[in-house]
């Protein structure tokens, strides 16, 4: 049997799209029980219209209960309320302070469960000027600098992929589990807050320490000459990257690859400074070897050199590498869908993703009936507060 190190801790998730949802996955993965609530019929827009169907939604979700729920009515929210004190945390990605205004924040969850693990993730944090401002991935990118580090100077652009969110949701996962383990070790409640704009700083931690060794604001191609890394077309039309770093190994390891140890008594190239303050003119040089010999012949050569090298892979081509397959990091669908497993492994085993995602409110009856008898929750059913599907 799997260990899961998070069997028995229960999570009330209130909120959607990525951020919060991509946390709970991998909280769900490590064996919490997940209940999310959501809005009666159509339930999270990222469902986008396709109730269980749509695969961004599975990404997400899979392996999560469904408790669908009208918080615009009191009743709904007093449904919520009669539950907090059966979970172990409650997260929320609303805007600064809706939650509350519902009844439902931390001093309240506090009060009905006194250690409770509270979680608030935000676009920019409970205050400052931009609080109430509404946030997607897109601009966690253009505020955390990502944009101008990943475009070339002066024109920054759109990146693919949505890593303001990923990072978001991995971030809060991490801060819930610091939480469970302060209330583990203090029995006291616990309230985690995080935004896009926090998190994104993880991935900057690079960029500002250039910023600051450069004295200005690096781009795209700003760390290459000191990364010493490359990314080549070879004779066959596939490409690889090379990183080097400074290591001076590596570097003769690459010239033996090439069959251009020449290059290692040129002085522009001799060191790694010189090379650094170079590195323009030593591009155009790899590329031209690379250029002359097919991808298999590259891959034996730098293998065999102990070169730190990859091919440049497509999505579909990451599924596919053996590598991959070897981690166990998918879990397939029925249908071909590549739901991710979470990048830890317990005892050298990484925690499945079972189950499915559930459809709109397929758990809000058999949730609802931990608080409330049958009589009421067919009239909350009734009176269209509490969505069941079937």
């Amino acid at each position: 049997m799997q260990h899961k190190p998070l069997d028995g801790i229960r999570i009330l998730e209130i909120g959607g799209y990525i951020s919060l949802p991509f946390a709970t996955s991998l909280l769900c993965a490590l064996g919490a029980e997940v209940v999310k609530v959501e809005k009666p019929v159509d339930g999270e827009d990222f469902r986008r219209h396709q109730n269980n169907g749509s695969p961004y939604f599975r990404q997400y979700n899979t392996g999560k209960r469904s408790l669908s729920v009208d918080l615009k009515r009191p009743e709904g929210v007093a449904l919520v309320k009669a539950l907090v004190p059966r979970f172990d945390v409650v997260l929320e990605n609303l805007r600064p302070g809706k939650l509350a205004a519902m009844g439902l924040g931390p001093d309240e969850c506090r009060a009905l469960r006194p250690d409770i693990v509270y979680g608030s993730v935000t676009g920019f944090g409970p205050g400052g000027p931009l609080a109430d401002r509404p946030a997607y991935d897109t601009i966690g990118h253009a505020f955390g600098g990502l944009y101008s580090l990943f475009g070339d100077e002066g024109r920054p652009q759109l990146a693919g992929g949505l890593s303001a969110d990923l990072v978001t949701g991995l971030s809060t996962a991490t801060g819930v589990l610091a939480a469970l383990v302060g209330r583990l070790r203090t029995g006291s409640p616990q309230h985690v807050q995080t935004s896009i704009m926090e998190a994104v700083s993880t991935l900057t931690a690079d960029g500002v320490t250039q910023s600051f060794e450069l004295g200005a604001d690096p781009s795209r191609q700003s760390r290459h000459p000191q990364a010493q890394n490359f990314c080549v077309e070879t004779a066959s039309g596939e490409y690889l990257a090379v990183h080097l770093s400074s290591s001076q190994k590596f570097w003769r390891a690459l010239c033996s690859a090439m069959d251009r140890l020449d290059l290692t008594e040129d002085p522009r190239f001799a060191e790694y400074r010189p090379r650094e303050a170079n590195y323009f003119d030593l591009v155009k040089i790899v590329e031209a070897e690379f250029a002359k010999k097919p991808v298999r012949h590259w891959e034996e050569v730098l293998t065999a050199a102990d070169v730190p090298f990859a091919p440049v892979l497509s999505m579909t081509g990451y599924l596919k590498h053996e590598q991959v397959r070897w981690l166990g990091l998918v879990e397939p669908q029925s249908d071909g869908l590549a739901v991710l497993r979470p990048p830890w492994t317990f005892d050298g085993e990484r925690p499945d993703r079972p189950g499915s995602a559930p459809r709109v409110g397929v758990d809000s009856r058999a949730v609802a009936a931990e608080v409330y008898s049958a009589e009421q929750i067919d009239a909350l059913v009734e009176a269209d507060v509490l969505f069941a599907d079937g």
